[in-house]
């Protein structure tokens, strides 16, 4: 029995796909599971703020009852952001939670699939998710890297996140035909810190030349999304000294309290917290808007309204 296509896209998203106006996807997990009440909502309402007065429509991803939506009312952010029950779904759990009418934050795997559905060209997210260290033995790799491969998206992003290896994230990016760009730089983000110690081969200089090699990749019939990697500012990133020693640390307690799996990553980033008496915190915010700014300017050159 043929079954109706589920996808909810707010009017205002649909109209300005539909006109060409433009539109940035903006995940939901960050406020649903990476930030603490009550600035996790502040912090999803100011995002979708800053959007609009960039001049463009913000489409934040998310299941509300079951029902995948591409661009949340205020309303339906405050709840998801202040419900207990919300879980985190990725692609393969988005039907699932449709079915069962379960509300959830979408990662970057599944807001990009739902953004692409929804004719949305433009993401902008605060890290990717990337090969977890030990990969070699455990196969612990992100749904978020074969996901965007098969999707022509303009993604925006600090990189990923330290404690994952950053190293074997950048070959799988190449084996995956992801192309990688830095913006305004060759020093690949470590999300925390500017500058992960590993390099990528292309740097770009404004969002029209984004927005040039995004239109060039669709005309060579390339599917796969463009990344952009765009550094935290120096002055807002962790001190790389006490990046490096939080690390160290982190990685040494996981190891003795053998922990392991999907449990590892919350454990890492819990330790990242209170270790720095909550600048992380600050820095994840920090790489969120300057993510949001710059993917709000790229949807505005491939547009033609910059």
């Amino acid at each position: 029995m043929p079954v109706s296509d589920p996808l909810v896209i707010a009017p205002e998203v649909r109209d300005a796909v539909a006109t060409g106006d433009p539109v940035l996807a903006l995940e939901s997990t960050i406020f649903t599971h990476g930030l603490p009440r009550p600035r996790n909502l502040a912090v999803a309402l100011e995002a979708e703020a800053r959007v609009r007065a960039l001049g463009v429509v913000p489409a934040t991803i998310g299941l509300v009852d079951g029902r995948p939506t591409v661009g949340l009312t205020p309303d339906e952010i405050e709840r998801l952001s202040s419900d207990d029950g919300v879980v985190k779904a990725s692609v393969r759990d988005v039907p699932v939670a449709a079915v069962k009418g379960l509300s959830a934050g979408t990662t970057v795997a599944a807001t990009a699939h739902l953004a692409a559905r929804a004719g949305v060209r433009v993401f902008a997210t605060g890290g990717l998710g990337g090969v977890h260290r030990g990969a070699a033995q455990t196969f612990d790799e992100s749904a978020d890297l074969p996901t965007l491969a098969g999707l022509p998206l303009v993604v925006v992003s600090a990189g990923v996140k330290s404690i994952l290896d950053i190293a074997l994230t950048l070959e799988r990016l190449e084996t995956l035909n992801l192309t990688v760009v830095g913006y305004r730089t060759t020093d690949y983000p470590g999300f925390y810190v500017g500058d992960s110690g590993h390099d990528v081969e292309y740097s770009v200089d404004s969002p029209a030349e984004i927005a040039a090699i995004a239109r060039t990749r669709d005309a060579l019939g390339i599917s796969s999304t463009l990344l952009v990697a765009n550094p935290v500012a120096a002055d807002r990133q962790l001190d790389p000294a006490l990046h490096d020693d939080v690390l160290a640390r982190a990685l040494a307690a996981a190891d003795a309290e053998r922990i392991s799996g999907h449990d590892t990553t919350p454990f890492l980033l819990d330790f990242f917290q209170r270790e720095t008496g909550g600048r992380s915190l600050d820095v994840n915010v920090a790489v969120y808007r300057g993510n949001v700014d710059l993917g709000a300017r790229i949807a505005r050159a491939l547009a033609g309204t910059a």
